[in-house]
């Protein structure tokens, strides 16, 4: 689906032109805490930990911010963090998940809550749109990387299950159980990735014209803009004409 690849580097420039760094390496330092108090503090025994380091890493957070955020964990300080899933519609019918780590779930809920009414959205159950994905492990990597029959063996040797390549770059999909083993042989093979990370696929899918994607990418930057969000997924199809647009 090349609109989603196209909407991750939309996102993607905007995050490396966005002032505010503080906020993504504070929800980076989150998830790093929040997998080192869940396992081991050394990220070579704890995959998870070491996807959060990966990620950190490139999003250019300085190693005494990794640190830091390992050590927070490791000598007890430090909130507890709650992990929340939130499903609902964005604008045009749109599914939406959002993740969120908290320190208070009533304070999240009510935010959340408001931030799908005020963009024209609507928080659901739990459950309400989760069957429109499968959970995955992916992996980004950019186009410079190689052709796409060389991302693509790379990625079969690695035992993933899908590769869209695109002018933009390369999405390797796997088994979100293979996520560490995945990465790890890709790497081996063709360096280090962009983001590797597990997130939610989309198996039924929503177009949307200009005016649309208009309207969800508020809902999402409003979303985003939660310090207790952590990630937000949408099932969104575009034309590469929308997407061209938008990112204009």
């Amino acid at each position: 689906m090349a609109g989603h690849s196209k909407w991750a580097n939309i996102q993607h420039r905007k995050g490396r032109q966005d002032a505010a760094r503080s906020k993504l390496f504070s929800k980076l330092s989150k998830e790093i805490t929040v997998a080192a108090k869940m396992g081991d503090p050394d990220p070579e025994k704890n995959p998870r930990l070491r996807l959060a380091v990966k990620n950190a890493k490139s999003q250019s957070m300085p190693n005494d911010n990794i640190d830091r955020a390992i050590k927070k964990a490791t000598g007890g300080e430090g909130e507890e963090y709650e992990e929340i899933r939130y499903e609902g519609y964005g604008p045009n019918g749109v599914a939406v998940i959002v993740e969120a780590m908290t320190d208070n779930r009533n304070r999240t809920a009510s935010n959340v809550r408001s931030t799908f009414t005020k963009n024209g959205g609507n928080l659901g159950e739990t459950g309400s749109v989760g069957f429109m994905f499968d959970r995955k492990g992916e992996i980004t990597y950019p186009a410079s990387v190689g052709d796409e029959d060389t991302v693509m063996m790379a990625a079969i040797e690695a035992g993933a299950e899908d590769v869209e390549s695109s002018e933009d770059g390369h999405i390797i999909w796997c088994a979100d159980t293979d996520l560490n083993e995945v990465s790890t042989a890709l790497e081996a093979e063709l360096g280090e990735s962009e983001e590797t990370q597990l997130t939610w696929r989309p198996t039924t899918t929503t177009e949307l014209d200009l005016e649309g994607m208009q309207k969800l990418m508020k809902l999402v930057d409003a979303l985003e803009d939660d310090d207790d969000v952590q990630r937000v997924t949408t099932n969104f199809e575009a034309t590469d004409e929308v997407m061209e647009q938008l990112a204009g």
